[in-house]
């Protein structure tokens, strides 16, 4: 209504309330490798777990992304990447290392023929659930904190994984918008959220800094300073 106008200017000026973010939780080099290691590899179980582990902490791919992933996704020859449905409708493709490469082709091995087979199946052969990889996720982090007591102080999630894989590519010099290319982020924006949780960045950037060349100690004004401080 128009007599409310002034109101209603008012409020839209009021400006939002700015979010707290968290530092994001992200697993070092040594604490993935444990990670990694955790799954028993005797096991049917344990050689999926460990391929879906490496493919995780490798691409940075969202746990939904994982669990739709199939056979056909998974493309090893010339140029090896995966290729996902993600958030928003949009499809990406995020190469894969030759590590992976290898863990995968052993374990496409074991898998039912047919493109459309998820290619991180439960054992009866559907797709597992968000809430199965969460449990397996954190079964193995448990199992990795035996020969790597600080993932203890870690609460490792899927969604860790992800932010790992996010921090060895900001560790490795990549920008932060080829960053949010590969991780399917809407507003590159999103991505500077990692800039602020390595503080390695922060004290690479501090060493560049030229320090004031002062020594430290007890300031001693001169004479002029106190004869001017007595006349005041």
């Amino acid at each position: 209504m128009p007599e409310h106008a002034a109101v209603i200017s008012q409020v839209l000026a009021i400006p939002p309330r700015r979010r707290e973010r968290a530092v994001v939780s992200y697993l070092t080099p040594d604490e993935t490798d444990a990670l990694l290691a955790a799954p028993d590899r005797t096991s049917w179980h344990g050689r999926r777990d460990h391929a879906l582990l490496l493919v995780a902490v490798q691409t940075g791919l969202r746990v939904s992304e994982l669990t739709t992933l199939t056979r056909q996704d998974a493309h090893l020859g010339t140029g090896p990447h995966v290729r996902c449905h993600g958030k928003g409708r949009k499809d990406r493709a995020t190469p894969l290392t030759s590590q992976t490469v290898k863990t995968l082709k052993t374990w496409l091995a074991e898998l039912a023929p047919g493109p459309g087979t998820p290619l991180f199946p439960a054992r009866a052969g559907g797709r597992l659930s968000r809430d199965a990889v969460e449990r397996l996720v954190a079964k193995h982090a448990a199992t990795a904190e035996s020969t790597c007591p600080s993932v203890k102080e870690k609460n490792v999630t899927p969604h860790t994984l992800r932010h790992t894989a996010a921090m060895a590519l900001l560790r490795g010099g990549v920008d932060t918008s080829v960053i949010a290319l590969w991780l399917g982020h809407e507003d590159a924006e999103t991505t500077q959220v990692y800039l602020h949780a390595d503080m390695s960045i922060k004290e690479q950037a501090l060493a560049r800094v030229q320090p004031p060349d002062t020594s430290p100690g007890r300031y001693r004004p001169p004479d002029t300073v106190l004869a001017f401080l007595d006349n005041l």
